[in-house]
C-alpha cells in the first residue's frame, strides 16, 4: 500500500487478468435492458448498477452477491480496521454501486465527501481499455492541498468517508469503478476527531455479527 495523502491509501486489489470475468457480468446487466437507477439524485451513473441488497433494483445475481460479501468481509473490513481502528462499531453495514465515466455523458464529479465511515474505490478497466483525464483529487488533511492520482486496472483507493475528493473530467475513453461503503446502523459514522487505539488482530479479521438493516443512504 502507498499512502498517497494523509489517511488515503492506494494499492493493487484485483488481478488484471481476471477483471474481465467481473466486467462481463456488469456488461450483461447494463445491456439487458433492465432499468438501472443512478445512486445519486443526478444523472451520474447511467451505465452503473446498485450492488447492495438494500437498494431497489440491485444486482441480485447469487454468484455476484457471494463475491460482493466476501470482498466486504475478507478484505475491506479487516484492512479498514487495521488502518482506521476508530471505525469499529461503525462498519457493520454496507452500501455499494458501480460507476461509469465517459466524455459524452457522465464526465466528472464535483468535490464531495461520502456518507461512510470508510470508502473503497476500485478501478474495473480492462488492461487495454485506456482513458485520458478522470484523475482523482483527494484533499490531504495535513497540508490542505489536493493530491491528484490516476487509476490503473485493478487498483483501489481506500480512505475515510470524510476525506474531500473529486473526479476530474474524462477527455477520452471510459472509466468504470466499483465503490463500496461501510458505516454503522442507520448510517452512523465515527465522530470527527475520534481517537485511534491499538486493537488485536482477532478484532480485525472477523466478519460482523451485527444484524443487517435495510437503511440505504440514497
Amino acid at each position: 500500500m502507498t499512502e498517497v495523502a494523509t489517511d488515503v491509501y492506494q494499492f493493487q486489489l484485483f488481478d488484471v487478468e481476471r477483471i474481465a470475468d467481473l466486467r462481463n457480468l456488469l456488461e450483461q446487466a447494463w445491456d439487458a435492458g433492465i432499468p438501472l437507477r443512478p445512486p445519486y439524485s443526478i444523472v451520474l451513473n447511467r451505465r452503473g448498477a446498485m450492488l447492495d441488497r438494500r437498494s431497489e433494483g440491485y444486482l441480485a445475481a447469487p454468484t455476484f452477491q457471494a463475491f460482493y460479501q466476501q470482498l466486504l468481509d475478507t478484505y475491506m473490513r479487516p484492512i479498514s480496521r487495521l488502518l482506521f481502528p476508530e471505525i469499529i462499531g461503525y462498519d457493520s453495514q454496507s452500501f455499494g454501486f458501480s460507476i461509469h465515466y465517459q466524455p459524452t455523458t457522465d464526465a466528472s464529479i464535483r468535490p464531495h465527501t461520502d456518507a461512510s465511515s470508510v470508502t473503497l474505490n476500485i478501478n474495473m478497466n480492462l488492461p487495454d481499455e485506456t482513458f485520458e483525464g478522470s484523475e482523482l483529487d483527494v484533499m490531504d488533511a495535513a497540508s490542505g492541498d489536493a493530491v491528484r492520482f490516476a487509476f490503473t486496472p485493478g487498483s483501489a483507493m481506500l480512505h475515510r468517508g470524510n476525506v474531500p475528493h473529486a473526479a476530474q473530467p474524462i477527455t477520452s475513453g471510459q472509466r468504470s469503478n466499483l465503490v463500496l461503503w461501510l458505516y454503522g446502523e442507520r448510517g452512523q459514522i465515527p465522530p470527527q476527531g475520534a481517537q485511534r487505539r491499538a486493537i488485536p488482530a482477532r478484532d480485525r479479521w472477523v466478519a460482523s455479527s451485527a444484524e443487517q438493516d435495510d437503511f440505504a443512504p440514497f
